[in-house]
C-alpha cells in the first residue's frame, strides 16, 4: 500500500464541526489528516482509504476531571515511524487543550518530549505536574 508522507510538516489547518462528538480534522500540506474522535477520546492518522485500525497511528487520552485530561499514549505503526506522524498527533492534542482551555497530565513519553522540543508554543503551561 502506498501513501504519501512528508518528512517535514507544513502549515496546518484545523476545521471543527459544531457537534461536540463530531470528528475534527487537522491536515498537513502533504495529505496526512489527523482525525479527532471525541467520543472514543483519540486522535488518529490513517495512511489512506481501505486502511484498517491496525494501520492507524493513534494518540489516546482520557478525562481525569472536568477540565483535565491525561495524554496517555501514542502508537505509530512501523510504516509511519520517523516521518513526523507522532508529532502531528501531539500537535493536534495540544491544540485541542488550548482550544478547550484544558490542562493535562502527560503519561506518554513521546508527548513529554514533544512539549519539551516546542518551548515557544508554551505547551508547558498546560501541563499538570
Amino acid at each position: 500500500m502506498a501513501f504519501k508522507i512528508c518528512p517535514r510538516l507544513t502549515a496546518l489547518t484545523l476545521r471543527l464541526k459544531s457537534h461536540p462528538t463530531a470528528v475534527s480534522t487537522l491536515s498537513s500540506g502533504c495529505g496526512l489528516t489527523v482525525e479527532h474522535d471525541r467520543q472514543n477520546r483519540r486522535f488518529t492518522v490513517t495512511p489512506g482509504s481501505g486502511a484498517g485500525d491496525h494501520d492507524c497511528a493513534v494518540l489516546y487520552y482520557r478525562f481525569t476531571g472536568e477540565k483535565e485530561v491525561d495524554l496517555m499514549s501514542t502508537y505509530v505503526p512501523a510504516s509511519f515511524r520517523g516521518q513526523g506522524v507522532a508529532a502531528l498527533l501531539s500537535q493536534a492534542a495540544m491544540d485541542y487543550l488550548v482550544e478547550e482551555k484544558l490542562k493535562a497530565h502527560v503519561s506518554c513519553w513521546y508527548i513529554k518530549k514533544y512539549i519539551k522540543d516546542h518551548p515557544l508554543q508554551r505547551y508547558k503551561e498546560l501541563v499538570i505536574t
